[in-house]
């Protein structure tokens, strides 16, 4: 039985212009994390399926990279401005399959759609250089060029946006894709694709193959050679491994991987401004974030007046069906994120941390955990440790600079960091000591597609938004010549 939110929604894989089910017939459900209940079922692409899908996309990537940018460009500007149009629809069927609150899905496909405005005006700003060589008299020309096929593996958690941010700096830089979606969230792309159409975007320049066979498909497609780049977001062991096969093709990864951001308030910070941006940045699609606040690292002397605030602002959210008005908390995705979940807060409770509010799963049907504020966590928990990915806020306090920066830097994890004091020099000089690549200052909101989202150790390579997006879809030629 099909949800009546996605009747109408094709169903089936979209390979070279056309929906068409799996070579062999399989299929998958997907199911509604507020209630367990199944949506929609889906065609589940074959390893033959996706070389298909390669096929296309090889057979579209001369026409395509030989449009002119400006062309390209507006057909990108008609998918901003059609999104924006479905955008209600879209957020409703993102709520549905994901389980973010409607208010949330709501910001993600606004979110989603600027990549496509935005990448619009990237694809005439790529230029080259032209230079007079100091030694041998040469100018040096220096040309960028698409890269080729691109192979697009997106996550659960933003089902728009981590496709869009992909697609669009793709789709600029004159590249063709194949897009490989979350098992758990396939029916937002594929409802993205009727939008891409009628935008202007010809058969086999973006192709879409759902899979429950993750590993084997996505393998498979990196193992072609006509594939010559990989973007993946998603865990750092699944990027570890995709890291190891590109590198027997030569292929260049583009890794969007893990995070445990540490959210840092100094004693002179505003409290009432730091609880406002710790509510974004730990809350915004329940924790189901790379980018979300893990480590709560506040002063001594405010930590009791932050917790309480915090606690209090996290106790009165409102959890339930994310279709229903006044939901600020749904379901997470699935039950073994439930679980995971749960299993950190109890594992930091045996180590002694206190719980200010939640804890506790509801009873009832679907995968909902309460927010949930602790302090005096151990800093050995495996909160602490692991990315919760979850509605959870775990607070430890410091009474140093160093103190502070030592254990915000005590992570594998290394993609987003958040400060609050109200002494610029101290958070501009603090931004530049931690091992982050994306710092909110003030701010518990980083995301923009007009800066380069992207971390450092663990959490990957490359970066993707601003111009930099478009640079990991390019491949840089010089040609040497004398006149």
């Amino acid at each position: 039985m099909t949800h009546p939110l996605v009747e109408g929604v094709a169903t089936d894989l979209w390979i070279d212009g056309q929906w068409c089910p799996a070579s062999d017939g399989g299929r998958f459900d997907v199911d509604d994390p507020a209630t367990e209940q199944v949506i929609a079922s889906v065609a589940s692409a074959t390893v033959e399926d996706c070389i298909l899908a390669v096929d296309a996309a090889s057979k579209a990537l001369k026409a395509w990279a030989g449009l002119t940018p400006r062309a390209r460009g507006e057909i990108l500007r008609r998918a901003y401005e059609l999104m924006v149009q479905e955008g209600e629809k879209l957020a409703q069927i993102v709520t549905l399959e994901n389980g973010k609150s409607l208010a949330d899905a709501r910001g993600e496909i606004a979110y989603a759609a600027e990549f496509f405005r935005w990448n619009a005006e990237e694809a005439v700003r790529i230029s080259g250089q032209l230079s007079h060589a100091p030694s041998s008299g040469a100018r040096i020309l220096v040309n960028h060029k698409p890269i080729g096929v691109a192979l697009l593996v997106t996550p659960w958690n933003f089902p728009a946006a981590m496709a869009t941010r992909k697609i669009a700096p793709a789709l600029a830089a004159g590249c063709t894709v194949v897009i490989k979606p979350a098992s758990a969230t396939p029916l937002t792309l594929q409802a993205l694709i009727p939008i891409l159409t009628a935008a202007g975007v010809p058969a086999g320049v973006v192709n879409l193959v759902p899979s429950r066979a993750s590993g084997k498909v996505v393998s498979a497609m990196l193992m072609d050679d006509r594939v010559r780049v990989i973007s993946f977001t998603g865990s750092t062991e699944v990027g570890r491994v995709l890291l190891r096969q590109a590198a027997e093709k030569i292929v260049r990864p583009a890794m969007e991987l893990g995070g445990n951001a540490p959210f840092i308030v100094f004693e002179d910070a505003d409290i009432e401004a730091a609880v406002d941006g710790a509510m974004i940045a730990k809350m915004r699609n329940m924790g189901e974030a790379c980018t979300a606040a893990n480590r709560f690292y506040v002063h001594a002397a405010v930590s009791d007046a932050f917790s309480r605030a915090m606690a209090s602002r996290m106790a009165a959210l409102k959890m339930g069906n994310g279709l229903e008005d006044g939901v600020a908390v749904g379901p997470l995705v699935n039950a073994d994120t439930r679980d995971k979940v749960r299993d950190l807060v109890n594992d930091a409770v045996a180590r002694g941390a206190k719980i200010l509010t939640g804890g506790e799963c509801p009873n009832g049907p679907g995968f909902f955990y309460p927010p949930t504020v602790l302090t005096h966590v151990d800093p050995e928990s495996d909160l602490v440790r692991e990315e919760i990915f979850g509605p959870v806020a775990a607070i430890q306090t410091f009474t140093s600079e160093d103190e502070m920066v030592a254990l915000a830097n005590a992570s594998e994890y290394g993609l987003a960091s958040y400060i609050y004091t109200q002494d610029l020099t101290r958070g501009l000089r603090v931004a530049e000591r931690l091992e982050a690549g994306m710092v909110g200052l003030n701010r518990g909101l980083v995301s923009d597609p007009a800066a380069p989202f992207g971390g450092v150790k663990q959490s990957g390579l490359g970066r993707e938004g601003g111009h930099e997006g478009v640079l990991e879809f390019l491949e840089t030629q010089y040609v040497s010549v004398s006149w």
